[in-house]
């Protein structure tokens, strides 16, 4: 495969090719063009959502989709980069990534860029032997804007459905009004073909623009709101990166648009807790005969697929029943869940953050576009972490150290459903979730097998175990790597506690609410309170098994800490580093370890 020039895109990602042969690479890099695309603006996308809830995900889940066919084509690739389309066929190619994107869709915006891809795929292998030209292309849009159509319930017109069917429209229309013969014929160069598809693809991207700038006058919530549809704007950046990749150079230029100034836009699913979706995989399934049952649960319900997969999405409170109610039809996987009360709050954070309104000057019609100049996208970092939590100073803490959070109550008792929420919510397709309690490990590992995302479950049994091991992570460590660093960790690590008694002990030894210490989850002293906790923290200091007094013993105070930080710090003799720190946890009174 030839360059068309070296280096990266102005938004990152491989889309610096010029797609100039027919192996299974020129494809590849087509793909990759528009999956860079969107990657450059994806945070832009995110604050456009406001429709049908501003949950700030629309980018995120456009750019799955588009990963999950990026890593089909590499699958079906292999080691063999030569490999030709005609080789592999058409009809497997176009199969897989219908399927591919299927699977990987998550959110209204991406399953409904799934459909359009099938619907696409579906006019594609219906012309088997035909070049790939703007006949054709168009005949492809249409047929996808079709099947996205008939994918939603309650079609919304200002919409990503609307974008793409002015797009295909558009292309259409310029086929029946060329001057001359448009079609391509067998013995076509390649780079010619690239050149004739690139010219049908922008004029539907400057098709596309101009829908997308309609939308606010066809759908009130986006007037409301002054925004314009992020879908459909994320599906004209897509396109862009397609040409881009055809011709090896920049992609046409597009409006930036800021986002929306109206934060709480009042739809019916903002009700709703949880976005939730999942495939189901079985024999002679139908989308029908779920959609009323699943509208009993929730909304934004959208059932699409064919007799052998399905993939399901609703906002609702209960994902549990919405997956029970598959358990006679096929087996359930690809279960990806969002919070999306802590998504609107996050989005709502970011566009605190922002700059007042632009001036006049820097606007242009309803939506206001941004002046010109590239938006930086946040950094996405290859592995993430999450971590069950309680206590805010414990919150604070983790989030210092990069990792998300997810609140465990006193309890540290967490669901299922809050788990895959709040992997979800973590910014990396490969995730490391630290437990915090061994009350957790189970639900933990059951939320792993679920999740869309590559989950490792470090079983910490505690919070200041977990804390150490979020110090040993690396975000650009896959996450191997960083399961072998929180070993390391852990394994240098002791730990101790030290909590009122929730009841009378059994042997006679402390009554409750006397104080409990605990090292290494093994009962070590009790009754009065500075007492035990003088006790338990000699016992952490002592040479264990010949390794040395510890370098620093840590110390977390919860909420209700009888004994003030400044008088602990007067119990360690002065030849071991402490730190200190407001943890705010509610069932212990001290959480203590020694490094």
């Amino acid at each position: 495969m030839r360059r068309g020039r070296e280096g990266r895109s102005p938004g990152g990602g491989d889309t610096a090719f010029a797609v100039s042969d027919t192996n299974l690479v020129r494809f590849r890099a087509a793909v990759a063009g528009a999956l860079a695309q969107l990657e450059s603006r994806r945070d832009e996308v995110n604050d456009l959502n406001v429709f049908p809830v501003a949950d700030g995900d629309t980018g995120d889940n456009m750019a799955l989709t588009l990963r999950a066919v990026l890593e089909e084509l590499d699958r079906l690739q292999g080691s063999d980069e030569h490999r030709t389309i005609d080789e592999i066929g058409r009809e497997e190619i176009v199969q897989s990534v219908a399927r591919a994107a299927l699977l990987g869709a998550r959110g209204n915006s991406g399953v409904i860029l799934s459909q359009l891809i099938r619907g696409a795929a579906e006019e594609l292998v219906s012309r088997p032997g035909q070049l790939i030209d703007a006949t054709l292309i168009g005949a492809a849009l249409a047929n996808a804007a079709d099947r996205a159509y008939s994918s939603v319930r309650e079609p919304a017109e200002g919409t990503i459905l609307t974008v793409a069917r002015e797009m295909a429209h558009r292309i259409v229309t310029d086929v029946a009004h060329s001057p001359e013969n448009p079609r391509l014929g067998p013995t076509t160069e390649p780079r010619a073909q690239d050149v004739a598809i690139a010219a049908a693809l922008e004029s539907a991207v400057h098709a596309g623009q101009d829908s997308v700038k309609r939308g606010p006058e066809l759908l009130a919530a986006l007037r409301d709101a002054g925004v314009v549809d992020a879908g459909g704007y994320g599906l004209t950046i897509i396109f862009a990166g397609v040409v881009a990749a055809l011709r090896g150079e920049d992609p046409p230029q597009l409006d930036h648009h800021a986002p929306a100034r109206i934060t709480h836009p009042h739809h019916s699913s903002s009700t709703y807790r949880f976005c939730t979706n999942f495939a189901v995989i079985g024999s002679d399934l139908s989308a029908a005969r779920f959609i009323g049952p699943l509208e009993k649960l929730g909304d934004s319900v959208l059932v699409v697929g064919d007799s052998s997969t399905l993939k399901v999405h609703l906002h609702t409170d209960e994902p549990e029943h919405a997956t029970a109610l598959f358990a006679d039809a096929g087996e359930v996987s690809h279960l990806d869940v969002a919070d999306m009360h802590v998504q609107i709050a996050e989005r709502d954070g970011r566009l605190d953050t922002l700059a007042p309104e632009a001036s006049p000057a820097e606007t242009d019609g309803a939506a206001g576009i941004r002046a010109e100049g590239e938006p930086t996208a946040s950094a996405r970092a290859r592995c993430g972490a999450v971590a069950v939590v309680n206590g805010e100073g414990l919150r604070e803490m983790f989030a210092e150290l990069g990792v998300q959070t997810i609140d465990g109550g006193p309890t540290l008792n967490p669901s299922t459903y809050d788990l895959l929420a709040g992997i979800h919510e973590v910014p990396a397709e490969e995730v490391v979730l630290l437990t915090n309690s061994a009350n957790v490990i189970m639900a933990a590992e059951h939320a792993a097998r679920l999740s869309d995302k590559e989950v490792l479950v470090a079983p910490t049994t505690s919070q200041q175990a977990g804390l150490a091991a979020a110090v040993s992570l690396a975000l650009d460590r896959s996450l191997e790597e960083n399961g072998q660093a929180i070993q390391e960790a852990l394994s240098r690590l002791r730990t101790a506690a030290v909590a009122p008694a929730a009841r009378d002990d059994a042997q006679g030894r402390f009554s409750r609410g006397d104080a409990v210490g605990f090292v290494e989850d093994e009962v070590h002293a009790w009754g009065d309170a500075r007492e035990t906790l003088r006790a338990v923290l000699t016992a952490l200091a002592e040479d264990v098994n010949g390794g040395g007094e510890p370098e620093l013993i840590s110390i977390l105070s919860g909420e209700a800490a009888p004994v003030e930080l400044g008088e602990v710090e007067t119990m360690v003799n002065g030849g071991i580093e402490l730190e200190l720190r407001q943890g705010g946890q509610a069932a212990y009174w001290w959480l203590l370890s020694a490094e």
